[in-house]
């Protein structure tokens, strides 16, 4: 299939993943509207009460629809999202409308290069798999090191827009 994929010209590769990210992101959205009308009215409904929810339904909620075609230029937070946008009950058409860019983004990276460089860490982990892992933990790393770096920085800024002394004692 993926040679198929990097066979074709540039306009037929996006145009075919784009129609895969869209049956995607749908299945994954109805997954999650199928889940609120059975499982959260009852007793389960605590499960999907995870930590990782709760971020994903405050993004949602704060960021509004911008958020879902971004998503798709993740790993992981794509297929959150959709899922939460379900779950949270976003009327079809909005979501879909937001949707939409998404699956182009998505398409056309993926067909721009996102294939080729997956494909070329599938052979590098064939001749040598420990050169992913440390490439996958150098981003990790990465990652990491952002994530506290903003963490410091919002803590900072928080404790001098509210110092814990009073002032003038």
């Amino acid at each position: 299939m993926m040679d198929w994929i990097l066979s074709q010209p540039f306009w037929l590769a996006a145009a075919f993943l784009t129609c895969v990210a869209a049956f995607r992101s749908q299945a994954t959205y109805w997954l999650g509207r199928g889940i609120r009308a059975g499982v959260v009215k009852t007793q389960w409904a605590r499960r999907f009460e995870t930590e990782k929810s709760q971020r994903v339904i405050n993004a949602l909620q704060k960021w509004g629809w911008p958020l879902i075609p971004v998503s798709f230029l993740t790993i992981g937070f794509q297929t959150s999202v959709q899922l939460t946008a379900g779950l949270i009950g976003w009327r079809w058409p909005r979501y879909t409308l937001a949707a939409a860019i998404g699956w182009i983004l998505w398409g056309c990276a993926y067909a721009a290069g996102g294939l080729a460089i997956f494909l070329g860490l599938v052979a590098l982990a064939a001749r040598s798999w420990w050169l992913v892992l440390l490439a996958v933990l150098v981003v990790a790393a990465v990652i990491v090191a952002v994530v506290l770096t903003r963490r410091r920085h919002k803590a900072a800024a928080e404790e001098e827009a509210c110092p814990s002394t009073p002032v003038g004692v």
